[in-house]
């Protein structure tokens, strides 16, 4: 498999605290039915995103520095859009405030 990577920049008017907290109320932006189960708050939360019958993923909160970075990773996916179900396994998905 090839690695790739996908970075995006873009800008808020909101302090990094503010951001911060709207990055981790994963409920408010991440939409669908049922939705995220588990929690998004701290270092080692584990939580689920379903939106059936396309999505479902398992995220692992591994890095998690207040008002600056949080990163996601993977544990376990199955995405009935793509031809590799589960090509998210391992991915880290990290958002970082400045």
């Amino acid at each position: 498999m090839n690695s790739q990577n996908f970075t995006s920049t873009f800008s808020v008017d909101q302090t990094p605290e503010e951001a911060f907290a709207a990055i981790n109320n994963v409920r408010e932006w991440w939409s669908g039915e049922p939705g995220i189960e588990g929690s998004t708050e701290k270092l080692g939360d584990e939580f689920t995103y379903r939106y059936k019958p396309h999505h479902y993923s398992k995220q692992k909160i591994t890095e998690f520095i207040p008002g600056k970075k949080v990163v996601w990773l993977v544990v376990d996916s199955q995405l009935n859009f793509v031809k590799d179900k589960s090509e998210w396994n391992g991915t880290k998905i990290t958002f970082e405030v400045a």
